[in-house]
């Protein structure tokens, strides 16, 4: 298995690539927290939650905080071996394009 067949098509995008880098690293994250990191509008980043919700990859809270709704995501287990395998696939891909330009 070449390290392309590990690239997950839910990680790939650029923004939920940083999605799932960012809650690899907490419990849980707020939306608005979310949205300043990625730069997105709310409506691209409702999407790209989604698209990891559908995945499996990412828990949607929401709840009533301070008089508003308020809405959490969480990275899965599921989610965080997804990302780990995705990870691992990127730095094989990088490591076999350095060795490539070395060997010319």
């Amino acid at each position: 298995m070449s390290a392309g067949d590990e690239i997950d098509p839910a990680l790939h995008a650029p923004a939920r690539l940083q999605i799932a880098a960012m809650l690899g690293k907490v419990e849980e994250a707020e939306f608005a927290t979310i949205r300043e990191l990625v730069e997105v509008s709310d409506s691209v980043l409702s999407k790209h939650l989604s698209a990891l919700s559908d995945a499996d990859y990412v828990k949607i809270s929401k709840a009533a905080r301070d008089g508003r709704q308020r809405t959490w995501a969480q990275l899965t287990p599921k989610g965080r071996k997804a990302f780990a395998r995705h990870m691992r696939a990127l730095h094989e891909l990088a490591a076999a394009a350095e060795q490539a330009v070395a060997a010319q």
